[in-house]
């Protein structure tokens, strides 16, 4: 193995560290700390480990936690109404809604219920367009986590190709505005992009979020390549047993890339950093006062 591996988890210590030393700040000035409200509707194991990851952290960083778990045959008009007095309360900053939600609830009419001052995870068409119009707006955490991955590892990205394998709302497009907006080259790739192994070999910069376990394999890499691997996906090893992995396939990438982030420990733990940030990032903007540079 001979590329850097990408050490997610102590990044976004870092950065958890930086939120933390910025609340109080706050609380001082406005006589409250910022609030995360985080909303879980049914009993998905994966969704429930994230909650309480996410609420734990929040605690950690200074902040006020709300959590709000609801039945799986909670109806619509119910989970709607909760987003709603949430976007009313003047102690919740940020609001995010737990996806996947159960299949009789229209996920997009949830989020769209959610004022864009509070989506924290950028995932309102408000804060969607805002971005893909260069706009200051709040960005989905994961790709701007990896853009973070991204600069600290290579600095000023400008005039780099990068290729984005995947095109979903919450990961592939507004990864590549961010993208975009760092003056990258940037060229989205998915399930019907011809060649697809010889796109991703032009890449200075890959970003794989395609959900198809160790599919990008070190033959698809330009030498010395920057891989950011999103996924995350459990397959069998045997005898009953299991183990995480990505949708790089880490073995034969480490010898051709330049740096790669692992799975786990690379993009997942910016994810609950990013949530902690955007939340500060919100409450400031709320009250109208300037980010604070550290963030």
């Amino acid at each position: 193995m001979t590329a850097d591996i990408i050490d997610g988890k102590a990044f976004a210590e870092r950065l958890r560290d930086r939120v933390a030393e910025a609340v109080p700040a706050f609380a001082e000035r406005m006589g409250r700390k910022p609030g995360l409200a985080v909303v879980l509707a049914g009993e998905d194991p994966a969704s429930q480990v994230y909650v309480r990851s996410k609420a734990k952290a929040t605690l950690a960083a200074g902040m006020e936690s709300f959590e709000h778990r609801l039945a799986d045959t909670v109806a619509q008009e119910e989970l709607i109404a909760l987003v709603e007095r949430l976007n009313a309360d003047d102690a919740v900053d940020g609001i995010l809604v737990q996806l996947p939600l159960p299949g009789h609830i229209d996920e997009q009419a949830v989020i769209a219920a959610i004022d864009p001052a509070k989506d924290v995870d950028g995932s309102t068409v408000a804060n969607a367009g805002k971005l893909a119009v260069g706009r200051e707006a709040l960005v989905p955490c994961t790709p701007l986590g990896c853009v973070m991955l991204l600069k600290d590892r290579l600095g000023d990205l400008a005039g780099l190709k990068a290729v984005v394998l995947g095109r979903s709302n919450i990961v592939g497009k507004p990864m590549a505005q961010l993208l975009l907006r760092e003056d990258c080259t940037v060229t989205i790739a998915h399930s019907r992009t011809r060649d697809l192994p010889e796109v991703v070999r032009r890449a200075d910069i890959v970003v794989a979020a395609v959900g198809r376990p160790q599919m990008v394999r070190g033959d698809w890499l330009k030498p010395g390549a920057t891989v950011i691997d999103v996924g995350i996906n459990r397959i069998s090893i045997g005898d009953g047993k299991t183990k995480l992995v990505g949708d790089v396939d880490l073995d034969t990438s480490a010898n051709v890339a330049g740096a790669i982030t692992p799975v786990p420990g690379g993009v997942g733990p910016m994810t609950i950093a990013v949530l902690l940030r955007n939340t500060l990032v919100a409450a400031h903007a709320r009250a109208g006062l300037p980010v604070p540079e550290a963030l």
